[in-house]
């Protein structure tokens, strides 16, 4: 059985959210010429080119201080991770190494790539969720039978 946390629902904060990443996205690309794809932009770091790291690693702590500096002006949720160590590592290598094969991840398909109205994109979105729907669905109900 499903349970939604109504006191935790909030969509006008999600539409808003929703809003400015999506105006972000598309000043980023009209501005830059880039997608603001997180995967790209973090692995330009690994093999970093001449005068392309300054707004690589601008761009990373961006994401990294607004959680911190939202951290100071409001109360947040508390984290509960249920998995253990290895499950986290070995899953967060499964999603890196989909991340190479799929050319992209999320927010560069499903944001960025989906705005631009990109096929390519459309059919790595569309398995993106799929696998997460069947992951779940197997290891919450055929393996754990939660």
């Amino acid at each position: 059985m499903i349970e939604i946390a109504w006191e935790n629902f909030t969509p006008w904060s999600a539409l808003v959210g929703g809003i400015i990443i999506g105006l972000s996205a598309a000043a980023f690309i009209l501005l830059n010429g880039r997608i603001a794809g997180i995967s790209g932009i973090l692995g330009g770091l690994l093999v970093p080119q001449k005068r392309d790291v300054l707004w690589r690693v601008a761009f990373l702590a961006g994401m990294l201080a607004a959680p911190l500096l939202w951290a100071l002006t409001t109360d947040l949720p508390p984290i509960e991770i249920k998995a253990s160590y290895p499950v986290l590592v070995v899953s967060g290598l499964l999603v890196g190494i989909g991340t190479r094969y799929g050319s992209g991840c999320t927010s560069g398909h499903g944001v960025c790539g989906l705005s631009r109205l990109s096929a390519r994109s459309l059919i790595a979105t569309l398995a993106f969720m799929a696998t997460g729907f069947i992951t779940v669905y197997i290891v919450r109900h055929l393996i754990t039978g939660a």
